[in-house]
């Protein structure tokens, strides 16, 4: 334990101090525990008696942060650095601990919040608020605290992903989950050690970098458009001269533990490794992605030899030979997308490299600076530099001594050509590598820069039971990998796999309505940036729209670099070893999403410069398109849409008609009128604003708008028995099928259609459903609002109608999509609490537990993250923007006893708690102009810069 003299600021009242460390070293003594001090207090107070070593201001010959005198103590007290935990209330003593390899660093928060972000800002983990909240427990102790209590798994503690043991058969499932990135670049979280291959697959992508590529297979060209998997520049290697590069699922190593801490974005590792000499050697890594610096990532590696002094090799590299090999059912097409073009070393610790992808051109450049520490001092180390065609590699031979760490600190530059204010982009990463700060002060301000983003986005969850906290985190930290604020200047879509693999070749699909309706309420300037990606390709929209003799814009199912349609024709059933027909591309839906988002954002922000410039065209070409599809029936008078697919996506048509497609989706058609009627209201909103009104500008005359008019009084809305909205067309004529026997054949059967294909059958036969179809309106509309719009249509919807219809396709679904619980969990909340929380913590589990069955090593399901942020919000909370004003009805499940989050509306940040009794909002200061909330069935009341609202719920 060290006290080594922390100023004021930094350490308690002396007295305070004092009884601390007495009790704790007393406890430590007890267990038999070795312990020593830093720096005595005062005069000692009785500290000698307690501890086995204590080092006086005139034993101490260095100044912290050097970590000498802690591996001075640590000789003395004859143990290893990375068996031993130090204890320290000062960042310079946090920093020195984790420069000289400690084991465990523990920081003391003495002067409160600050003071803990700054000490974990310097590498503490954990951080507590005295030395009083230190506590021993023997029985760990005496198993040694750095031995794993089970061979692997993950501990579910709030902020902290925790797995211990190495397991092959989730590695890949782990480092999907431990990805850290910034919104620009995500590395997932690969052992440096690790090559790709069946267990281990290390990825880096950046946001919008897609490459084209063709297959010819079994008499059939497949040409597939990926996101592309950039060089790996975590390469770190290390060994005994003569021997085998230590991997961590090798011979000899134990005791291995990897931990993502949520809220610094850093991912920690550590294991020891035992060679056929007994030879101990400790290794402990930690790993970023700026959230500061989006073009910097960095990598520190320490190295203890426990046992043996002698002479230590370290591999260091950029490898370009990297192809996406990812999803097996990829495996038969090309994968390689890049070709080396330059590389180089720069001067006594650089290396760098340039690739370009195949077909879009788009040059990337790496480059990494790699420095080797021995007591806090830069090693002039042998340095081997062997330019491998593609893989840039340098070969660092250091003698090393038995107790002393040797610190590898790697930090790497990415550019692409894509960038802004770049020349050229190796240039500019070998200059940005060059510059860098240390990995200590790349540390510091990426805490900071979490800490600031957390600030914006957490979402507090109280239950009077365990709760599984560390979801909730692990899905906000991931919606933050791949959206951040750093996305405001890039030309990118919300990928369905953020930036954490290869699942679904990074494409953008309808998933970004979930998305969304989170950013708009916590970082609107990210939603604002990703929806300029979809009005970047209007053009390509229009002309998709164009070819199927439509006006407007049709957005297309699966989205890439430059908007055209990417669905594939065919799919492969992993079943039957077959390839089978692809329809999903008729969901046009997916434009109705994009309108959406749209809609929620201007409503969350009154941005009305955005709506002006870009989202009034998005939603006013959608809606455009959405109408030219609805055709007058003559026969009824009403207008239909037909040849689509719904939300569902099992069923592709219809089992007595070769034509693919569905008649009258009721999502498709219900949301065609709300879009229609939003559209008509945007036509009003932005009449002359410049002198010009948007419709002339875009060639919409008075006649079009009328017919928008006449669509949202006469669309037709399917019906079967007891008003129950019918999904589509001849829904209720197909037949029932026991999903309950398929489960107890199957298992998991969320891919139900695959499995009916195997069985020669087709899932178009059957009343099921692989997620939310009609329950989707549900879930983007409240029951008020849907009611309004069916009797707007001259149908009554009783409110007695809504539990029947849940009902009815709440037990037809396969759950085949992670977006299934969350919609039903949202259903549920008004009819159903308990299975609503109940599903709910299902599609919290979906991906740390691999529910849809190996997709999570294919990269995270952000739509279905996102989701569940937005049911603890907008669901439990009752959240609405519209009609300009902000909207409360709170309904807690039972099992939440207080929920707390930190929302932006309209310029202002609202702090809004509730309980099952009442709904508290605090206004932080600010100069924007009073907005209107309106709370349950309350009058509304307006909210202005630096004021409180309280609101009883029970009255």
């Amino acid at each position: 334990m060290s006290e080594h003299n922390p100023p004021a600021t930094w350490g308690p009242p002396t007295a305070v101090m004092v009884a601390e460390a007495q009790s704790l070293l007393g406890s430590l003594r007890r267990s038999g525990l070795t312990s020593g001090v830093i720096g005595r207090p005062g005069n000692g107070f009785g500290i000698d008696q307690l501890t086995d070593l204590v080092l006086d201001g005139q034993e101490v010959t260095a100044r912290l942060p050097d970590p000498a005198v802690l591996l001075q103590a640590a000789r003395l007290l004859g143990v290893h650095p990375a068996r031993t935990a130090v204890v320290h209330c000062a960042p310079a003593g946090v920093q020195a601990a984790c420069r000289g390899g400690f084991g465990l660093v523990v920081g003391i928060a003495y002067g409160g919040a600050w003071a803990a972000a700054e000490l974990r800002a310097h590498g503490a983990e954990p951080v507590l608020r005295g030395l009083a909240y230190v506590t021993v427990d023997e029985q760990a102790m005496r198993r040694r605290w750095w031995q794993p209590a089970s061979t692997a798994g993950a501990e579910h503690a709030g902020w902290l992903l925790d797995y211990t043991g190495v397991d092959l058969a989730t590695e890949g499932i782990r480092e999907t989950l431990c990805t850290i990135g910034n919104g620009y670049l995500a590395t997932r979280g690969a052992a440096p050690e690790a090559d790709a291959g069946r267990s281990h697959y290390p990825g880096t992508y950046a946001a919008a970098i897609f490459n084209r590529l063709r297959t010819r297979l079994h008499e059939h060209v497949h040409e597939d458009e990926s996101l592309v998997n950039l060089p790996n520049w975590l390469t770190l290697r290390w060994r005994r001269p003569g021997e085998r590069w230590v991997r961590p699922d090798a011979r000899g190593v134990s005791e291995h533990r990897q931990t993502l801490d949520l809220r610094a974005g850093v991912l920690h590792r550590r294991y020891r490794h035992v060679d056929g000499s007994g030879r101990a050697t400790t290794m402990v890594s930690r790993m970023l992605v700026s959230m500061a610096t989006p073009h910097l990532s960095a990598l520190e590696t320490t190295l203890v030899p426990e046992n043996w002094s002698g002479t230590l090799q370290v591999r260091s590299g950029i490898d370009g030979r990297v192809a996406n090999r990812q999803v097996a059912e990829y495996g038969p097409l090309a994968g390689r997308h890049l070709r080396p073009d330059g590389q180089g070393r720069d001067g006594d610790d650089g290396l760098w490299l340039r690739v370009s992808t195949t077909q879009s051109r788009v040059e990337v450049a790496t480059a990494v600076r790699t420095r080797l520490f021995q007591a806090g001092v830069r090693v002039d180390a042998q340095r081997r530099v062997d330019m491998l065609p593609g893989r840039p590699q340098e070969t660092w031979t250091v003698a090393v001594r038995a107790g002393q760490p040797l610190r590898v600190e790697k930090i790497a530059a990415h550019h692409t050509s894509q960038d802004r204010a770049v020349t050229e982009p190796a240039a500019a990463s070998r200059d940005a590598a060059a510059r860098a700060g240390s990995f200590a002060e790349l540390l510091g301000e990426q805490v900071r820069a979490w800490r600031r983003l957390w600030e914006r986005s957490h979402i507090e969850l109280h239950t009077d039971h365990p709760w599984p906290s560390l979801e909730l985190n692990l899905h906000t930290f991931h919606l933050l990998v791949a959206t951040s604020p750093n996305v405001t200047d890039l030309d990118a879509g919300v990928g369905a796999r953020g930036l954490h693999g290869e699942g679904y070749r990074g494409h953008v699909f309808w998933d970004e309505v979930f998305v969304h309706r989170v950013l708009a309420l916590h970082l609107p300037e990210a939603s604002r940036a990703l929806l300029l990606y979809r009005w970047r390709r209007l053009d390509a929209a229009r002309r998709a729209a164009a070819a199927i003799g439509c006006r407007g814009a049709m957005f297309p199912w699966q989205s890439g670099s430059d908007g055209r349609e990417e669905t594939p024709r065919e799919l492969f059933n992993t079943r039957t070893g077959r390839w089978m027909r692809d329809r999903s591309a008729r969901q046009r839906h997916v434009g109705l999403a994009v309108a959406y988002s749209v809609w929620q954002y201007h409503q969350a922000t009154g941005d009305l410069d955005f709506l002006r410039t870009h989202g009034g065209e998005l939603i006013l070409e959608t809606a455009r398109f959405f109408a030219d599809l609805a055709r007058r029936n003559p026969r009824t008078g009403r207008y239909e849409i037909t040849g689509v697919m719904g939300p569902d996506e099992f069923h592709d048509g219809y089992p007595d008609r070769e034509a693919p497609g569905l008649d009258n989706n009721a999502y498709t058609n219900v949301m065609t009128v709300w879009l229609l009627r939003q559209a008509l209201a945007v036509v009003d909103l932005l009449a002359c604003r410049d002198g010009t009104s948007l419709p002339d500008r875009l060639g919409i005359d008075d006649g079009e708008l009328a017919r928008w008019a006449e669509i949202t009084t006469r669309m037709y809305v399917p019906w079967h028995d007891d008003r129950i909205i019918s999904q589509f067309d001849g829904y209720a004529d197909l037949a029932e099928l026991d999903l309950d026997a398929y489960r107890r054949r199957y298992g998991n059967i969320g891919r139900l259609d695959l499995i009916l294909a195997a069985e020669g059958d087709s899932p178009n036969r059957y009343r099921i459903g692989k997620q939310a179809d009609v329950l989707m309106l549900l879930y983007l509309l409240s029951a008020e609002e849907l009611r309004e719009l069916l009797a707007g249509l001259g149908y009554h919807w009783p409110p007695e109608a809504l539990p029947r219809t849940a009902g009815f396709y709440l037990h037809r679904a396969s759950h085949g999509s992670t977006l299934s619980r969350v919609v039903h969990a949202w259903v549920q909340a008004r009819t159903n609490r308990t299975a609503s929380f109940g599903n709910f913590t299902d599609a919290l589990a979906a991906d740390i537990r691999d529910t849809q069955g190996g997709t999570t090593r294919e990269g995270i399901h952000l739509g279905a993250m996102a989701g569940t942020l937005d049911l603890a919000e907008r669901c439990y909370l009752g959240i609405e923007t519209r009609q300009d004003a902000l909207w409360f009805n709170p309904r807690l499940p039972h099992e939440i006893t207080r929920l707390h989050t930190l929302i932006t509306y309209r310029g202002h940040q609202l702090h809004v708690t509730a309980t099952g009794s009442a709904l508290a909002l605090i206004a932080s200061p600010c100069n924007a102009a009073p907005v209107t909330v309106h709370v349950a069935r309350q009058p509304p009341q307006t909210i202005g810069g630096g004021q409180q609202v309280s609101i009883s719920l029970t009255g």
